[in-house]
């Protein structure tokens, strides 16, 4: 599964070949709805069925001289079908085509995103397991804070694709939805059960009303939701690179025999499928963005939002899927340093404990100020002098005069930060 690379089968889904074929069957099958209410000819249904094809190159030319691709398409599938081709596009409009198109489109990209998502999260998983209890150091504004484990920063990834996943899902609900209603959305020339017939044959829901277009606040959340997975993508991306760092060095990406780092310097080994991914990741968020402009639209409909979706939606439907199956091999493939990462730990001589022995301090029944001053005078002089916080602990006068050697060494041991990983990981769904 870590070695599945999706990116030609997305490609596939938005190519112009792909949208012809989604359109010749909308057609279609508008005709064989309208065919079954007795509108036309269960024949001239049967023919365009049996007849209807269409070729690219000469719905290009065709465009040409028309300059709409829609009348191009028309025309060229009508040459094909005959006599019975009369029937095609009857009360239909082109976004009638084009919307329930993209519909299938974004429908089919999200199946693969969420194959993605998966494929995602069970590689994280394994790593989660894998270092459930291999002690790091946590960081807060990139300062030493308390230890934490590898394998609960991993159920930490674990649980924000989960919530990707739900978000994927949510969303893909409320863009299964088509459209043939008509110029304006009312159904003037078109019954509304050949819509409800054309949308449920495709997988899609009708919109409940419509204009010309089906509203693009759909396909701004669509967007959005695409955007905020490759956010998620860029925040691991940039915790791998930031572990990575020389001075830190616990993590590292794969480097494999013969890769190079540098055109100047033979050392280097550098996180650049994370910056890769990072970089990707603004992408995307423009492009939300243009989705966002895209809602705002003229009265029924203008073409504003036309150009805009040909290149945001293919483009950041193929990018994410290129990250999430990128990331996926990222985490599967990388290099944990344990020995590094409590190297990192005792660089400050134990300065995580101070929480620790501020609370026990508080505990035996000193004020909470007084105590916190204490810890912190300690705290400085292992900053300053070094010794081991536990040492300066113990000569802290009112620390000592609360607690005993053995309660000093309970505060600064680094399992009472483990006691709960196991509920955590329970909590996140990693068994």
């Amino acid at each position: 599964m870590i070695e599945r690379y999706s990116l030609p089968e997305m490609r596939s889904l938005w190519t112009e070949k792909r949208k012809l074929e989604i359109w010749l069957e909308i057609e279609t099958l508008a005709c064989e709805a309208m065919a079954e209410l007795g509108t036309i000819p269960k024949e001239d249904a049967a023919e365009i069925r049996a007849k209807g094809a269409f070729d690219i190159d000469n719905v290009r030319e065709i465009e040409k001289r028309t300059n709409h691709d829609v009348i191009a398409f028309i025309e060229d599938v009508a040459s094909r079908v005959g006599p019975a081709a009369r029937w095609i596009h009857q009360g239909l409009t082109s976004s009638d085509l084009l919307d329930t198109t993209l519909a299938v489109q974004m429908l089919e990209s999200l199946n693969l995103l969420e194959k993605d998502l998966l494929a995602l999260r069970e590689a994280v998983a394994v790593r989660a397991k894998e270092h459930k209890f291999t002690p790091m150091i946590g960081r807060s504004h990139g300062i030493h804070a308390e230890p934490i484990s590898f394998g609960l920063k991993m159920a930490l990834m674990y649980d924000e694709f989960t919530r990707s996943l739900e978000r994927l899902r949510e969303t893909r609900e409320r863009i299964r939805v088509g459209k043939i209603s008509g110029a304006v959305g009312t159904h003037a020339h078109l019954d509304p059960k050949v819509e409800k017939s054309v949308c449920e044959s495709l997988g899609l829901k009708a919109a409940a009303l419509s204009t010309q277009i089906i509203q693009r606040d759909r396909h701004a959340e669509f967007m959005t939701t695409l955007a905020l997975i490759a956010s998620s993508v860029d925040r691991w991306a940039t915790e791998f690179r930031h572990l990575q760092r020389t001075e830190v060095l616990e993590v590292e990406e794969y480097f494999s025999e013969g890769q190079k780092g540098s055109s100047a310097m033979p050392h280097k080994r550098n996180p650049i499928t994370g910056e890769r991914l990072s970089g990707l990741a603004r992408v995307i968020r423009g492009n939300a963005m243009a989705a966002l402009e895209n809602v705002a639209l003229w009265h029924e409909r203008d073409i504003s939002h036309s150009s805009v979706e040909r290149i945001i939606l293919p483009d950041s439907c193929t990018l994410l899927d290129y990250m999430l199956v990128t990331l996926t091999k990222l985490v599967a493939r990388l290099i944990v340093y344990p020995e590094n990462m409590k190297r990192n730990m005792e660089l400050t001589g134990g300065l995580y404990a101070s929480q620790a022995a501020l609370l026990m301090l508080t505990e035996k029944g000193m004020e909470r100020k007084d105590a916190y001053e204490a810890v912190q005078r300690a705290a400085m002089k292992t900053w300053r002098e070094g010794g081991g916080l536990a040492k300066n602990l113990s000569e802290e006068p009112t620390v000592a005069s609360h607690l005993a050697a053995a309660d000093i060494e309970s505060a600064c041991a680094p399992e009472r930060h483990f006691r709960h990983v196991e509920e955590k990981f329970r909590a996140v769904g990693i068994v």
